[in-house]
């Protein structure tokens, strides 16, 4: 692909996601990312075949987003302050208003039976338990965090997120609400003679 081309590429995928942020995932139909686009629909055909195949690659350009921001995390500060700063990320989109894809997400994937290899999801998922985890681990080793099942704990922390970035899209919470969540989970990690 020449670089016009790449452009191009990245130009549709913006525009769908703005799309699918507002619609959802069932409801958008090639035409909407034509119109959205300002585009042929054959030279929206030129780059992708169907809303999926937009739809995962709007998903892919932002887990590469993601691991952008997982990558900065990984430097030598803290443990703590790795783990705070990766938790802020994390608050952040969870309170993201605009474009954000989390009702389409779970309407792709409930539409979608995709195999634990295919799912993107779950490969952001699991990325980002490995880093918590890593975290954990050198947060014990430096006497910062207690914690006898790092694993454990980094899978516990990112179904609260997962779970907290549902609740936002569906019945709402407030910015207060989270902290207080996150801050439940991060309590479990400091040993009692630094809790007091």
């Amino acid at each position: 692909m020449g670089e016009k081309s790449v452009q191009k590429r990245k130009y549709i995928i913006e525009k769908a996601r703005t799309v699918f942020a507002e619609k959802g995932f069932k409801n958008v139909t090639m035409k909407d990312i034509v119109d959205a686009c300002e585009i042929s629909r054959g030279g929206l055909y030129l780059y992708f075949s169907s809303t999926d195949e937009l739809f995962l690659s709007v998903l892919s350009d932002d887990s590469d987003d993601e691991d952008t921001v997982l990558a900065s995390i990984s430097g030598s500060a803290a443990a703590g302050d790795m783990l705070a700063l990766f938790l802020k990320e994390q608050k952040k989109e969870i309170l993201r208003k605009k474009n954000n894809l989390t009702v389409a997400t779970y309407e792709y994937f409930t539409l979608h039976k995709a195999t634990a290899l295919d799912n993107p999801l779950k490969r952001q998922f699991d990325t980002a338990v490995k880093i918590v985890e890593k975290l954990i681990e050198n947060g014990v080793e430096t006497g910062e965090f207690y914690c006898e099942n790092p694993l454990g704990c980094a899978r516990n922390l990112m179904y609260v997120v997962e779970g907290l970035k549902i609740t936002a899209g569906t019945i709402g919470i407030t910015e207060e609400a989270i902290d207080k969540e996150l801050m439940y989970v991060m309590q479990g990690l400091v040993p009692d003679e630094l809790n007091n």
